[in-house]
C-alpha cells in the first residue's frame, strides 16, 4: 500500500498555458491497471477536443468549467463526475478560478509518459 498527498507530487506542465498535472498514481507506483491524474486549470485556460483509444474517469474537486464533446456543452462544478468513453471528442475550460479534477485512465504506454513507469 502507499499512502501519500497530492502536494507532495510534483507539479508539471501540460503544454497548455494555465494547466497543470500530478501523477498521483501511476505505473512508477506499481499500479497495472489504472493511472490517477490532478490537473489545475486556471481561469480562461483550455485543453482543446481531442480524443483516445481509452476512457476517462473524471471527478471535479473544485472551481467550475466547460466539458465538451464538440456537440454539447456541459456546465460542471465541484462534486460532479464524467465518465468521457474511448474515442469519444472531449475538451476542458476553466470558467471559474480555477478548475481542479482528478482524471482516471488505464495504465496503457500510448497514455502515460516514460517517467510515470517504474
Amino acid at each position: 500500500m502507499f499512502v501519500g498527498h497530492y502536494k507532495d507530487v510534483p507539479e508539471k506542465n501540460t503544454g497548455f498555458e494555465g494547466v497543470t498535472i500530478r501523477w498521483l498514481v501511476s505505473p512508477k507506483l506499481g499500479a497495472k491497471n489504472f493511472a490517477m491524474r490532478y490537473f489545475v486549470m486556471k481561469k480562461g485556460s483550455e485543453i482543446p477536443i481531442h480524443q483516445h483509444d481509452w476512457e476517462h474517469e473524471i471527478f471535479i474537486v473544485r472551481g467550475e468549467g466547460i466539458i465538451t464533446n464538440g456537440k454539447e456543452e456541459f456546465h460542471v462544478k465541484e462534486g460532479n463526475f464524467l465518465y468521457v468513453p474511448p474515442n469519444e471528442p472531449h475538451g476542458y475550460k476553466a470558467t471559474g478560478e480555477t478548475l481542479e479534477f482528478l482524471c482516471i485512465i488505464p495504465a496503457k504506454k500510448e497514455a502515460i509518459p516514460e517517467e510515470e513507469w517504474a
